[in-house]
């Protein structure tokens, strides 16, 4: 097995918990061993503050629980271990522990980052457009962040399972398949293979408001296709076929993972939805209401202060969203085996999901936190905020209406090509459409990943594809540079990996500790689902090796330093590389 690295701060909790839970023990606890409460600090490498809690709840001096802990700790890796201030123990690694746990990681192909201990599988519910619209800049956050969560819990082991929930049900489908059948066939066929999902579903939607025969025959279409009338329900599946291939186009232009395997459309939950009722009526929690079917959920109130229904079944006798989520819950627990899952939806539909869980939960086909091996929601909510134009509302086209997606990725694309060509003109026509392609995809995606899920961001396409500050351009142009230092060298980085590191310069042990904390980086994006984080460790560490190849030369230094801080480089680029590979975000060898 490969060794992995050793990140900092789990080698300092490693090093310091079992002295921190030895003096609770001994003192009588019987709780949760206490956390070192481990933080980076700008007087050491990092810094523990496990002993103010412990002396706290032990009724003791913080100084005094920190002296302990010191006399109790193994010294293994660590130089210098401080008491300061109130109790603080400040903690600084032994340079040959730490050169020595880069070198052997040089060959780790997991990049330290360790598998989880806990497998599960699990569900992720991204994208989700509708079958009758294209898709449009709305569709941006959920895409690009659900793929990213996809990624990161693929490589640390975990059984993912994606599904895009697709609208392809529903009452527009009866003027939208009627408007096919007068078009004819092979004419609608033709349209919608262009991708203007748009000008179809207006053309019907005028024909619906103008004419009274139209109308009427679209809603006999209506019931038709909720009967599963044959002919109808082939044209709807040519209907979809042709929108779906659309939605295609999109991932692939955008490069995530999506695929037709993937496909939950809303018509492959409503034959579920009866039963969905049933089960909650045997559960004793269906309520009438209004004349609607509901449950009313504990700790749920409107305006004024009274209780609030899940409506399930409305007053006209017809399912809603609410159903049709319950109906995915059963469906994902029950069929799909999940222990968890993720729907990675826009943070307005925040109350409904967490009255969809509690629901669910009451009726017993979810657990509830506490009774989940980890203690965490077996169903989450990823939230996430809007994409915002200069004046601060939702992004529009110039035209006013939503920005389609692929209109956005080919502009990005575009802009890149223009920045690209000023910057660097000799690049072979081949290699400068790749890379450009990379840069505008890498730069639309990175803007919208490095932005705190919940919150709201303004689309700045400057900012975007600046080659400097926290940017996909400025990661990529990163680890392009670092690989052009080989090329230099004429020396394959393959050949330097497991040579000997040494860290005399303080730049070189920055580098070091910031590359060893790539495990934590993965794992504390994936712990709040929150792919900023990781993005922020990414330019981080790219800012660590910008100030480490401006005071330590590589190329120019003699053996064995050379061979050192190209071990450096190479691992430098190898964290680039694979950190932009679980954005989603290719990283190009030129630019």
């Amino acid at each position: 097995m490969v060794p992995r690295m050793a990140d900092p701060v789990s080698t300092i909790e490693a090093r310091l918990a079992p002295a921190f839970a030895a003096i609770a023990t001994a003192a009588g606890s019987t709780g949760e061993p206490p956390d070192p409460v481990v933080r980076p600090s700008e007087h050491a490498d990092l810094q523990a503050n496990g002993a103010l809690p412990l002396a706290k709840a032990l009724g003791g001096s913080p100084r005094d629980v920190a002296q302990q802990v010191l006399d109790r700790r193994p010294l293994d890796g660590i130089a210098t271990a401080e008491i300061a201030g109130p109790g603080f123990i400040n903690v600084t690694f032994d340079d040959e522990f730490l050169a020595s746990e880069l070198s052997s990681a040089a060959d780790d192909d997991r990049l330290g980052v360790h598998r989880t201990e806990r497998p599960e599988t699990v569900v992720v519910d991204y994208s989700a457009p509708n079958v009758a619209k294209e898709m449009h800049v709305g569709h941006l956050r959920t895409t690009v962040i659900g793929d990213c969560l996809v990624r990161m819990l693929t490589f640390v082991g975990h059984r993912v399972l994606r599904e895009n929930h697709i609208g392809d049900w529903g009452t527009p489908f009866g003027m939208l398949l009627e408007h096919l059948v007068e078009l004819g066939e092979d004419d609608a066929a033709e349209q919608l293979s262009l991708g203007d999902l748009d000008g179809f579903y207006r053309e019907a939607r005028l024909k619906f408001d103008a004419d009274d025969d139209f109308k009427d025959r679209a809603r006999r279409r209506v019931v038709l296709l909720q009967s599963h009338d044959p002919d109808t329900m082939r044209l709807w599946e040519m209907y979809v076929k042709l929108s779906t291939q659309h939605f295609n186009r999109v991932y692939h232009r955008l490069g995530v993972l999506l695929s037709d395997d993937d496909l939950a459309g809303e018509s492959s939950y409503q034959s579920k939805m009866p039963e969905v009722m049933e089960r909650l009526a045997a559960a004793g929690l269906l309520t009438e209401s209004d004349g609607a079917q509901v449950v009313f959920p504990p700790g749920f109130t409107n305006r004024e202060g009274n209780p609030l229904p899940l409506i399930v079944k409305a007053r006209t006798g017809g399912f809603n969203y609410a159903t049709s989520d319950l109906a995915t819950v059963i469906d994902r627990v029950e069929r799909r085996h999940a222990d968890r899952m993720l729907n990675v939806v826009g943070a307005p539909q925040a109350q409904h999901f967490q009255m969809v869980f509690k629901v669910a939960e009451m009726a017993g086909w979810l657990p509830s936190a506490q009774d989940t091996p980890d203690g965490r929601p077996p169903a989450v909510h990823v939230a996430f905020g809007n994409v915002l134009g200069p004046d601060r509302k939702m992004l529009k086209s110039r035209h006013g209406e939503p920005m389609k997606l692929i209109e956005l990725i080919d502009e990005a694309v575009e802009r890149a090509a223009a920045t690209l060509s000023e910057k660097n003109p000799a690049l072979p026509a081949d290699t400068a459409e790749h890379v450009a392609n990379a840069v505008g995809v890498g730069a639309l995606k990175y803007a919208d990943l490095s932005t705190d899920r919940i919150r709201d961001y303004v689309f700045d396409w400057d900012r975007m594809l600046s080659f400097d500050g926290n940017t996909a351009p400025y990661l990529q142009y990163a680890h392009a540079r670092i690989l052009s230092i080989f090329r230099r060298a004429d020396v394959e980085r393959s050949t330097v990996r497991g040579q000997p590191v040494q860290l005399g310069e303080t730049p070189e042990r920055d580098l070091a500790l910031r590359l060893l904390g790539y495990d934590a980086a993965v794992w504390d994006a994936l712990d709040r689902y929150s792919p900023h984080r990781l993005c922020s460790y990414l330019y981080e560490l790219a800012s660590d090796f910008t100030t480490f190849y401006e005071h330590c030369p590589v190329l120019r230094s003699e053996e064995p330093l050379r061979a050192s801080r190209l071990v450096l480089c190479d691992s430098t680029a190898s964290v680039l590389a694979h950190g932009l590979g679980l954005l989603g975000i290719d990283a190009p060898e030129v630019m």
